[in-house]
């Protein structure tokens, strides 16, 4: 574990807001960044995901042993909560046009292309499972080693490969 950052845990353990507040201005965009991808872009989703996972984080803060990183166990928060997410909402629709459209507003550079490419790549990680899109997520969006991935995933590394291969090679039928 970072050396600032156990400093910091050993703080927020004893009672330190401020050292937790450190924590999540460290590691709030890459939680968020997980959970927007997760969520297949949905705002509200995503900011349910990243609260909860803070929330969860300090409540659940003296129970972090240290035997992975501090981002490592903030990453398996969120992926659990994403996956709870899901097994609520299996049944509703994860993605609308609307939603995929404000995706692709985000840059003025060549607009139209960039829309239809949000369009098919949000289309095509809507058809993924969740653990498939968690492992695209981590690896390809969030740049996590394999070995940090299956360590969030709580699976072993030759088995995300497997996951993230698979993942990767439906995602691609997906988009041809």
């Amino acid at each position: 574990m970072d050396k600032n950052d156990e400093e910091l845990v050993e703080k927020a353990k004893a009672g330190d807001a401020a050292s937790f507040g450190e924590l999540v201005a460290k590691y709030q965009d890459k939680i968020y960044n997980l959970a927007n991808h997760v969520c297949l872009g949905l705002k509200s989703e995503a900011d349910d995901v990243y609260q909860e996972t803070f929330i969860s984080a300090f409540k659940n803060i003296n129970k972090f042993k240290g035997n992975s990183a501090f981002g490592t166990w903030l990453y398996r928060i969120a992926a659990n909560n994403c996956w709870m997410k899901f097994r609520k909402k299996k049944a509703e629709k994860l993605v609308s046009l609307e939603d995929v459209r404000e995706l692709a507003d985000v840059a003025h550079v060549d607009e139209v292309a960039r829309r239809e490419l949000s369009e098919s790549v949000a289309k095509g990680l809507a058809k993924l499972s969740v653990d498939y899109r968690l492992a695209v997520t981590l690896a390809d969006i969030q740049g996590l080693s394999m070995e940090e991935a299956a360590k969030v995933l709580k699976i072993s590394v030759p088995a995300f490969k497997t996951r993230l291969f698979r993942a990767r090679r439906t995602l691609q039928k997906e988009l041809e």
